[in-house]
């Protein structure tokens, strides 16, 4: 969210700047904030890829495999009560490893300047200003966007309309003046048809291998019946264009989609209130970042 957007409201200003005193970052400065979410977003990942985090999920793998194991061996049946302590100590051992790092993430998520972001976030969210796109590694969500995540924006009652209390000496770029980007027809066809298809390449070898399978069985048997399924052999490839079809379709519609997206966070940008972004849409934003 842009620091026009943010400025544009009197009391939306007066809290981020009492928020960025709190933890000590301007957040109506665009390049600081932008820096402060690469740096942070550097240092989650890393977080998740802590030695500690792998060395527990595999320990805990160990510890949970290893009763299974005892029944490839009858040499090991006298030792049974020892490999099954020795396996409840690797689950406990790994368990804790692996909450070691999950509470390490979440502090590192939790805490400090993204604290603040989120908070100045869900301030703006309850005085009117829609957030067109939160990725989810800010709430600690998974990149499919999916859970309430770790850390969600909070949520504060809605704040009664700015009324007169709007900034008198707005920026150049002033909310009102920016227009929003109208939603192409394109783009909205696009949401429907995001999360439909993808079946063609399975169809497709199903009925190759079911036209196979009928051939094998004609050749095999010496029935001539089972020539039949060879008409199924067109039918894949029918159904394998459809699909290269529909394929080249729906690129074309994300392109366009990725554009919208890209002028409402340009508008945004210069101060524009944007709407917020269809779950099919944010999805695209994630995944092109």
């Amino acid at each position: 969210m842009s620091g026009t957007v943010l400025r544009s409201d009197t009391r939306v200003r007066d809290a981020t700047r009492d928020i960025g005193i709190r933890y000590g970052v301007d957040y109506t400065d665009d390049a600081a904030v932008t820096a402060l979410l690469s740096e942070r977003r550097k240092t989650l990942e890393a977080e998740q890829r802590r030695p500690a985090a792998w060395l527990g999920l595999l320990v805990l793998m160990a510890g949970l495999f290893l009763p299974f194991g005892l029944s490839l061996s009858p040499a090991l049946d006298a030792h049974l009560f020892a490999l099954l302590g020795a396996a409840a100590g690797l689950t406990v051992v790994g368990a804790a490893l692996l909450v070691h790092a999950r509470t390490q993430w979440k502090r590192a998520l939790r805490g400090g300047p993204l604290a603040g972001y989120r908070e100045v976030l869900g301030i703006a969210r309850a005085h009117g200003i829609p957030l067109a796109h939160i990725p989810p590694w800010l709430e600690g969500r998974t990149t499919s966007g999916g859970g309430k995540g770790a850390a969600p924006i909070p949520t504060y009652p809605p704040a009664a309309p700015a009324g007169t209390t709007t900034a008198p000496s707005p920026s150049p770029a002033a909310t009102d003046s920016v227009p929003v980007p109208p939603k192409p027809w394109a783009v909205s066809y696009y949401e429907q048809t995001a999360d439909a298809g993808g079946w063609h390449d399975e169809a497709g070898c199903l009925l190759i291998l079911t036209g196979a399978g009928g051939a094998t069985w004609a050749v095999t048997v010496g029935t001539g019946v089972g020539y039949a399924a060879l008409v199924l052999v067109p039918v894949a490839v029918w159904v394998w264009m459809a699909g290269r079809r529909q394929g080249r379709e729906k690129e074309e519609l994300r392109e366009e989609a990725l554009r919208y997206v890209k002028a409402l966070e340009a508008a945004q940008a210069a101060g524009a209130h944007v709407p917020e972004l269809s779950p099919q849409l944010r999805a695209l934003l994630d995944g092109h970042h």
